[in-house]
C-alpha cells in the first residue's frame, strides 16, 4: 500500500461557538490509503480540546509509514490491530487511518462499507442541524436559514440556557436535542431537564464534565426528565461498559473511539445492554462524515450534519440534506477527493 496526506483548511460558513470556544476555520488532514491504483480516503481534524495537531499527526505518520506501506492489504480490522498498540495516543490519526482502510476495502471489494460491516441500509435515522452559541437572534437566524432540518441540535453551556431554547421554540415545531458541552453541574442539570422537556427537547447531551463523579453522574441518570447521553464521557470501547448505569445512551464519534473498527463493536456492546445509540461529528469534510454514516444502521440518532457547516467542501460522498441521509453511489465509504481542491 502507498501512503499520502493531504492538508485542508476548510471554511466555516459561520463562526462556530460552543461552551470550550469560537473558531472560523477548521484545519483537517485527509490520509490517503493507495493499492492497484484503488485509493481510499480518511479524516483527521485538528482538535485543541483534545491536543490534536496536524503538524504532530502528519510527524506520527512518517514514523509509521513504513510499516502501513509494507502491509499486505485485507481486513482493515488487522491493519488497525496492527496499529492500535503504536497509536493508543494519537486516537483521531488512527480513526483517519482505519476509515481510509475500511474506504479502500470497500472499493476494492466492489461493495458499499456498511454491507463489508454485514449491514443493511434500513432504518436509517435522520440527521440533526447543530446551532452554535450566539446572540439569541442569531441562533433564531441560522435556524430559519434551515427550517426545512426536521431537528435541531443546540449547544449550550451559557447562563441564559433555557431562555435560548424558550426563544428558539417560539419560531419552529422541529425536535430539539441541546449539547451542554460539559458546562452545567448535576443540580442545574436536573433542573434544566424539568425546563427542557416541557419545551420538547428529546434528549440532553454530556452535561456534566467528562471527570464529574460517579455519584453526579448516577444523580442525573436516576432524576433528569430527560435521557442524558455520553459524549466526552464515552471516548473509546471500555467507556461503554463504564456508561452503562450512568448515561442512557452513548454518541460516539469515530476520531475519538479510533475509528469505524472500533466504533462498530462499542455501538454493538451498548445496544447490547440496552442502551440508546448514536454517531456524532466534527465540523469536519464529507471524508468523516461518509465514514461515520457506513454505521448509521447501528443507530438510533444521528448528527452528521459537519460538512454542512462548512463554505467549502473537501470531497464528495454520502449527501446529508434536510436530516435525509444517502448512501454514495459508489463503493466503500463512497469518497471520491475533490480535484481542484486538493493540495
Amino acid at each position: 500500500m502507498k501512503l499520502d496526506t493531504h492538508r485542508f483548511e476548510l471554511p466555516l460558513e459561520h463562526p462556530f461557538t460552543i461552551a470550550r470556544g469560537t473558531r472560523h476555520v477548521q484545519r483537517s488532514l485527509i490520509v490517503e490509503l493507495e493499492h492497484d491504483g484503488v485509493r481510499g480516503y480518511g479524516e483527521a481534524t485538528e482538535h485543541a480540546y483534545y491536543g490534536v495537531s496536524i503538524d504532530e499527526m502528519e510527524a506520527a505518520l512518517d514514523d509509521f509509514r513504513p510499516a502501513i506501506e509494507a502491509f499486505k492489504y485485507c481486513n482493515p480490522r488487522q491493519l488497525w490491530a496492527q496499529l492500535q498498540p503504536r497509536l493508543a495516543q494519537q486516537m483521531f490519526l488512527l480513526a483517519a487511518i482505519d476509515c481510509a482502510a475500511h474506504d479502500l476495502f470497500g472499493k476494492l471489494s466492489n461493495r458499499p462499507t456498511f454491507t463489508t460491516l454485514g449491514l443493511s441500509w434500513r432504518n436509517i435515522p435522520l440527521s440533526s442541524f447543530t446551532i452554535g452559541i450566539d446572540s439569541t437572534e442569531r441562533m433564531v437566524e441560522k435556524m430559519e436559514a434551515r427550517d426545512s432540518w426536521p431537528i435541531f441540535k443546540i449547544k449550550l453551556g451559557t447562563d441564559r440556557d433555557i431562555e435560548i431554547i424558550r426563544e428558539l421554540r417560539q419560531h419552529t415545531a422541529a425536535t430539539f436535542r441541546v449539547d451542554a458541552n460539559c458546562g452545567w453541574s448535576a443540580a442545574e442539570t436536573v433542573e434544566n431537564s424539568k425546563a427542557l422537556a416541557e419545551l420538547g427537547v428529546e434528549f440532553i447531551e454530556q452535561p456534566l464534565p467528562a471527570d464529574a463523579s460517579t455519584e453526579d453522574l448516577r444523580f442525573v441518570y436516576e432524576h433528569s426528565a430527560l435521557p442524558v447521553i455520553a459524549d466526552e464521557s464515552c471516548l473509546t470501547e471500555p467507556d461503554v461498559d463504564r456508561c452503562h448505569g450512568l448515561f442512557h445512551g452513548i454518541n460516539l464519534k469515530l476520531s475519538k473511539c479510533g475509528g469505524i473498527t472500533p466504533g462498530y463493536r462499542m455501538l454493538k456492546r451498548a445496544r447490547e445492554l440496552g442502551m440508546q445509540t448514536m454517531i456524532g461529528c466534527m465540523v469536519e469534510s464529507t471524508v468523516g462524515i461518509s465514514a461515520a454514516a457506513q454505521l448509521l444502521p447501528l443507530l438510533d440518532y444521528a448528527d452528521l450534519d459537519g460538512a454542512e457547516l462548512l463554505a467549502g467542501d473537501a470531497a464528495a460522498g454520502v449527501t446529508v440534506l434536510n436530516g435525509q441521509i444517502t448512501p454514495a453511489m459508489t463503493c466503500g465509504n463512497g469518497i471520491e477527493l475533490l480535484a481542484e481542491v486538493a493540495h
